[in-house]
């Protein structure tokens, strides 16, 4: 079989009946906290692969090579233990992911690292240096792919046939999360039907990275250390991807918080804001219900914000992006914000968290105005993409996130 975008691989996956002992929430979303209690009493979590410093005492820099290092043992420890076993012969894994109503469909497959150099795998982020060298090391100790890249593209109608056949049947795993959420796994293993899957997949020309930038290029970066080291084998030129096709995919708002008015008093800063906005009192949360609008919470009360111009139809995708405009409009004229990668007065707020999260972190006293915005659309990523543009950081954030620990990509032989 000839490589192409979503190739099959041999994966490594929790042992029949432990599959709810391993899976794991994703190692960037808890905080140390967070981690030590979900993995409390539990040895065969994931989350003492992806978050090794749990096992280590208090205070343990999180980028030690100790905790390097105790990751892979870990891993070991769970191989060696029977509770981790690895298919014998190349798989695809289908996998759906249920939160609530909404439930998304995808492939679990291995992309090479050659189409992410080629900007046939695209991206619309920066990635962060500290961050990407962190997955550089911890992939390269562990000697596997644990964190799938969440990777989108164009549906097709014979992707939606094959993963209905492949769904009808019964689910390897079927793994319910302690927030609720549904995650299930079929195993694609008998030849002919790894082969309808290839088939299935083989007009797939691009992908999107809509979730991952910092382990896609960690995986480069990986792949590139051990050819200069010249280790045998190809597997570590590929990366683990779930695709799933663009309009199976949920969106939902990015929000901000700034610490302080930048100097100006709240009737200056009112003022400055009716610049460029219609602005207006809103009795309760302001929840956006479409672009160009936003909200705002400051000194205990919301307010509604409509653009006084919209962007022009015929601008490029980057500057029709609502969290662009409200960046060139008011974070950056009026609070000061010019880089939020970078800058200290600025915080995000996953809208997973609801506008609640927002009055909380202004009433708290630390933060003092937050903007709640309308969803970034999946075809304004692809967009973006395509034009080879990026997006402000935090432009988007995608629920469910995607498990831990249900199949990984050993790049050893």
């Amino acid at each position: 079989m000839t490589e192409s975008l979503l190739n099959p691989f041999t994966g490594l996956r929790p042992a029949p009946g432990f599959a709810e002992d391993v899976a794991a929430p994703p190692y960037d979303v808890l905080s140390f906290d967070e981690a030590a209690a979900l993995a409390e009493g539990r040895p065969w979590s994931f989350l003492h692969v992806s978050r090794p410093e749990i096992d280590l005492p208090a205070r343990t820099d999180p980028h030690a090579e100790e905790v390097y290092a105790k990751g892979a043992e870990n891993l070991n420890a769970m191989i060696e233990a029977d509770i981790l076993i690895r298919d014998e012969n190349p798989c695809y894994y289908v996998y759906r992911i249920v939160m609530g109503d909404h439930p998304q469909t995808g492939l679990v497959a291995a992309t090479p690292v050659s189409a992410y150099l080629a900007n046939t795998v695209r991206k619309h982020e920066y990635t962060r240096p500290d961050k990407e060298d962190d997955r550089v090391r911890q992939i390269d100790e562990v000697d596997a792919q644990t964190g799938p890249v969440l990777v989108v593209h164009e549906p097709q109608a014979a992707i939606g046939t094959v993963l209905a056949d492949v769904t009808a049947r019964d689910a390897t795993y079927d793994v319910t999360q302690p927030d609720g959420v549904r995650h299930i796994v079929w195993t694609v293993s008998e030849p002919d039907e790894v082969q309808r899957v290839a088939d299935a997949y083989a007009p797939v020309d691009i992908l999107y990275i809509a979730d991952g930038h910092h382990r896609s290029a960690a995986a480069a970066r990986v792949a590139a250390l051990r050819d200069a080291r010249h280790v045998d084998g190809d597997l570590h030129f590929r990366f683990l991807i779930v695709a799933f096709p663009s309009d199976e995919l949920r969106i939902l708002d990015y929000n901000r918080v700034v610490k302080d008015l930048n100097g100006l008093s709240k009737e200056a800063f009112l003022e400055r804001v009716g610049e460029a906005f219609d602005v207006k009192p809103h009795d309760g949360p302001m929840r956006p219900a479409a672009q160009h609008s936003f909200g705002m919470y400051l000194d205990g009360a919301w307010y509604a914000l409509e653009t006084t111009a919209a962007p022009d139809p015929d601008a490029p995708p980057l500057d029709r992006l609502d969290v662009k405009l409200l960046s060139d409009r008011l974070l950056e004229p009026v609070l000061g914000i010019a880089d939020p990668r970078t800058d200290p007065r600025i915080d995000f707020v996953g809208g997973i968290r609801g506008l609640e999260a927002l009055e909380a972190r202004v009433e708290g006293g630390d933060w003092a105005v937050a903007f709640a915005l309308f969803p970034t659309g999946i075809r304004d990523l692809m967009a973006v993409a395509d034009a080879n543009e990026v997006m402000p950081p935090k432009s988007t954030w995608f629920e469910p996130k995607l498990a831990d620990g249900l199949v990984s990509y050993p790049l050893g032989s």
